[in-house]
């Protein structure tokens, strides 16, 4: 009987790096929407688009709500849309990161897909700039217009693939981020974590945040299909 098994990914500093061309891009779409330049923005580690868009928006003195982010949302998106060849001379797949998806995809019974702070037009942009989209599962994913809260984006994940009959119990998924603000969703929801040291958290953050497995990065492909098939150890 085969194992359903549902893998969440996390997208940046895990599967690319965008380099500094997304803060570029946010302030572009910031000061379209506002019409004030953005001086500075809010911290982003873990955090959804719709809240570092609030954040960055009060520290400039301004109250923002739905409709402005939305607004920013759909600017955002088409500033990655018309940067496009900018994001993929400036950016990059980090490595491992296209091995490990097609490894995975080549797991019966696995089903992958994003859980990401990136709104879902970004999202679908940044991998498929990299080619890194062809096996990911986009109507079961979690998007930073879905929820303020990583936790809660975890949660709708799960409750997407059920309903498309992939995953109904969090044992039979795995989440796949950079930073303890990805332990702590997937931990919040009962999942398991491998936690890759490839964005600003480092390898002890990141097993001091009670990740499963930590990984220097995405480059033994071997060992993180056995992990997936609950057969990896990590010391």
């Amino acid at each position: 009987m085969t194992v359903f098994r549902v893998v969440l990914w996390d997208i940046d500093h895990t599967l690319v790096d965008m380099r500094g061309i997304g803060r570029e891009l946010s302030a572009q779409a910031f000061e379209r929407v506002t019409g004030i330049p953005m001086r500075q923005q809010a911290r982003i580690d873990g955090l959804t688009e719709a809240v570092i868009f609030r954040e960055t928006a009060r520290l400039h003195g301004l109250a923002t709500d739905r409709d402005d982010f939305e607004r920013f949302a759909d600017a955002l998106a088409e500033a990655h849309i018309m940067r496009s060849a900018d994001l993929r001379e400036q950016g990059h797949a980090l490595p491992g990161a296209s091995a490990a998806l097609n490894a995975l995809a080549e797991v019966p019974g696995v089903t992958q897909t994003v859980v990401t702070g990136n709104v879902r037009m970004v999202a679908e942009i940044k991998l498929q700039s990299f080619g890194l989209d062809r096996d990911i599962a986009w109507e079961i994913g979690a998007f930073g217009e879905d929820d303020d809260v990583r936790a809660e984006l975890v949660r709708i994940a799960l409750k997407r693939a059920a309903v498309f009959g992939e995953a109904t119990e969090s044992t039979n998924a795995v989440l796949i981020g950079d930073t303890p603000a990805d332990v702590e969703a997937a931990l919040r929801n009962g999942i398991p974590v491998v936690a890759v040291a490839t964005g600003r958290s480092t390898a002890d953050d990141l097993r001091e945040a009670g990740a499963t497995w930590v990984l220097p990065d995405l480059r033994d492909t071997a060992l993180l299909t056995a992990i997936v098939n609950n057969q990896g150890q990590l010391q």
